[in-house]
């Protein structure tokens, strides 16, 4: 009886955690961008929007003026 006591609750939580931890892992490979790849999308996507309302040609709408 050398062998060490566990607490089974303890034990069950444990392995539950760490379950939990390689899937967000594989979530995260899956899924995931990091923070500076995000933002770089949205300076590309705001700078793209604002090249497309610099071309826009202006009309105006009374009797073709």
């Amino acid at each position: 009886m050398a062998d060490k006591i566990i607490n089974l609750r303890t034990a069950r939580k444990r392995r539950d955690r760490e379950a939990r931890e390689a899937q967000a892992a594989e979530n995260r490979v899956k899924f995931g961008q990091t923070k500076s790849e995000k933002q770089r999308v949205k300076s590309i996507k705001e700078l793209e929007v604002r090249r497309l309302d610099q071309a826009k040609r202006e009309t105006s709408d009374q009797n073709g003026e």
